[in-house]
């Protein structure tokens, strides 16, 4: 088996049985690859060229701990890891199959990379980017939709950009959100939110005539068609520019700090757990680093000994 054939059976693999988008998917192939591109290059290595044309199935250990101390020398930690844990996914695979016997991975340590605490923005910082919307034309009206969607619902971009018209249900105060492996739930949306999309929908949206693929898509660019994440992007870095904050901001940004805002203000983790569409409560932990600054308010309030004088 060769290493083209065994990605693509892989990524077959991923899309059918784990439902993975499509970014993640390519984040899967480009992260292989790097393996199969190392030992390809390596023209001077007469093991690591035979390891590349045997494909896959004969790879062994020393091929693994030499590709990762070359990721070591170039890559950042965290970068690493990705790709080692990419590499672990692929070759379970291939054992799950049959096609090898063992995981070559199976003993290569990852980098120690810790926890990276999410950028977030202060509720003052969120007012100043979304007052910098110019609102007089219909992309604006749109930016301000899709960014209290963001801030409003704690959403990633891409389900943002998923979002239909009939994944609205303003009547019981939900939003019908697909996320990843296409698992859907159901999100909580404000009544400030749903009038912010509500005049995006009927004053804004027929401005741009929706191709008819795209006739159930909340959220268009100005040909009628689905927007892209590259607009998304560029759209919050317009207005972090415009609005005069120095923090590094993204779409994503949006959503750290919707789930930081309710942890602060005292919302149960299991609550934004489920808002968020996080599998494991441990990635949803991650916020309660984000500022302890509120923790001792509530020690003071709930703890039964409160104001006990000895």
């Amino acid at each position: 088996m060769q290493w083209e054939t065994a990605i693509k059976d892989y990524l077959n693999y991923l899309k059918l049985e784990r439902g993975l988008a499509e970014n993640t998917l390519s984040n899967y192939r480009r992260d292989v690859h790097k393996l199969a591109q190392f030992l390809r290059i390596e023209k001077d290595e007469s093991e690591a060229r035979k390891s590349y044309l045997a494909g896959p199935l004969q790879i062994d250990r020393i091929q693994i701990e030499a590709f990762n101390h070359s990721l070591a020398e170039t890559l950042h930690p965290r970068s690493q890891a990705r790709i080692l844990s990419a590499l672990r996914g692929f070759f379970d695979y291939l054992l799950f199959e049959g096609y090898r016997q063992d995981n070559p991975m199976e003993l290569i340590a990852s980098p120690k990379i810790g926890r990276k605490l999410p950028d977030t923005l202060s509720v003052a910082e969120i007012d100043q980017l979304l007052r910098a919307i110019d609102r007089s034309t219909p992309e604006g009206e749109r930016n301000r939709a899709m960014l209290e969607t963001l801030y409003g619902c704690g959403l990633r971009v891409s389900e943002l950009l998923e979002l239909r018209l009939s994944d609205l249900y303003f009547d019981e105060g939900f939003l019908k959100v697909t996320g990843k492996g296409n698992k859907q739930r159901f999100v909580p949306v404000g009544s400030h939110n749903q009038q912010c999309i509500e005049l995006y929908r009927r004053e804004v949206r027929p401005h741009f005539k929706p191709v008819k693929a795209f006739s159930d898509h909340l959220f268009l660019n100005r040909r009628g068609k689905s927007l892209s994440r590259a607009m998304v992007f560029e759209v919050v870095k317009r207005l972090r520019e415009k609005a005069g904050i120095r923090k590094k901001v993204s779409p994503h940004t949006f959503r750290h700090s919707f789930a930081t805002h309710l942890l602060e203000n005292g919302a149960d983790i299991r609550a934004i757990q489920q808002m968020l569409g996080h599998e494991s409560i441990t990635t949803t932990e991650i916020y309660m680093h984000v500022d302890r600054s509120h923790l001792s308010d509530i020690l003071q309030r709930f703890h039964p000994r409160k104001g006990f004088d000895s």
